[in-house]
């Protein structure tokens, strides 16, 4: 005795909805700027706040003849920039994140409901 399916059984029950997409959730993810090569140059930031405000306090200390004191703040200037500036970015890029996965559980959940 074999089988043969029913006209109902052979058709989509929903003929109105595409197929879902395999690949949507690939598609959907955004690897673009969400690495660690977005990061990468931070190091050179900070080298170049620092040799920038380093030469600067030289500059200041050979017009007023304060040998290692504006130098040495220069360091420390051109540092806590840098360390604000890279700071200020990832905080940021982490609340962009943060607020990206929310929509993206939202989208989710309507999708579920659907």
């Amino acid at each position: 005795m074999t089988h043969e399916p029913t006209r109902s059984e052979d058709q989509d029950p929903r003929p109105d909805e595409p197929a879902p997409d395999p690949l949507e959730k690939l598609r959907g993810a955004s690897y673009t700027g969400s690495g660690v090569g977005q990061y990468a140059g931070f190091g050179v930031q900070f080298a170049i706040a620092i040799l920038l405000f380093l030469y600067l306090g030289n500059w200041v200390d050979r017009k007023v003849g304060t040998s290692p004191l504006f130098l040495v703040l220069g360091v420390f200037l051109g540092a806590g920039a840098s360390f604000y500036s890279i700071y200020r970015r990832l905080m940021a890029d982490q609340q962009a994140a943060k607020e990206e996965r929310a929509e993206r559980a939202k989208t989710a959940t309507k999708e579920r409901k659907r």
